[in-house]
């Protein structure tokens, strides 16, 4: 599918699904990072003409990154008017947060609280307005290697671009007029004060992992099959203990 048929795709499956809501959500609610993921996202949301809520949550967020998202809200308000935005500042919320489990502290588990908390916020503004959360995730990290945070950005109602690659994503960033710089930005989940990056994280590029996903004999195959194992429980249906009846 061409990109442009690809957008429409999207944008189309999304007005679809509210439209067949037995109760008709009344807005789109999504959080903007100021990544190439959000930005596409939310735009092809906007795209729908439904009430688009985007929400920006820095939590101890580096500037370079806020500002992009604070430029992506400005493009995204001046080009469709069924968008409203708002910055919510969590950052007392999470200190406070740290305080109370300080006898229980970890690094990467307060990292992921960040999401959480997010996510928390997301749908407080989803229940306030009759609407639902919109993830960003994409195919690499949902389906591929589980990058993303259980319970925090992976805890949305619908997925829009979860079947797309994040070469894929670029390519939709490109079709839909996002700003250079988001789309040139270097992919980071915006949970760590360093700032640091997905390939910092992952130890490979997204077009490593994308030939690993799809290439059984890339060299790249066999990390890509150990980061997947450690993060499988994320992608799999919760276990159930099932009662012999």
């Amino acid at each position: 599918m061409e990109v442009k048929e690809k957008v429409i795709f999207i944008k189309d499956w999304i007005l679809n699904y509210v439209n067949s809501m037995p109760k008709r959500a009344q807005t789109l609610v999504i959080g903007i990072s100021g990544g190439i993921d959000s930005s596409v996202t939310s735009t092809l949301c906007a795209m729908t003409g439904i009430k688009t809520i985007a929400l920006s949550m820095p939590i101890k967020q580096i500037s370079s990154q806020h500002d992009l998202s604070i430029k992506h809200k400005e493009w995204l308000q001046k080009n469709y008017k069924n968008v409203e935005s708002s910055l919510i500042e969590l950052e007392d919320v999470f200190k406070s947060f740290e305080s109370k489990l300080s006898r229980f502290d970890n690094e990467h588990g307060m990292a992921n609280s960040r999401a959480r908390i997010r996510m928390t916020s997301l749908y407080q503004v989803a229940a306030a307005t009759n609407g639902i959360v919109v993830g960003t995730g994409n195919k690499v990290e949902d389906f591929g290697v589980g990058f993303y945070t259980k319970y925090g950005d992976g805890g949305v109602d619908i997925s829009p671009i979860a079947d797309c690659t994040k070469t894929e994503v670029w390519e939709l960033g490109r079709e839909l007029g996002i700003i250079d710089e988001i789309i040139k930005a270097q992919p980071t989940d915006g949970l760590w004060d360093d700032g640091r990056t997905d390939v910092s994280q992952l130890g490979m590029s997204y077009e490593q992992l994308e030939d690993a996903m799809n290439n059984p004999n890339s060299q790249n195959r066999s990390k890509y099959l150990e980061i997947r194992k450690s993060n499988i429980h994320k992608m799999e249906p919760i276990p159930v203990c099932k009662i012999p009846k």
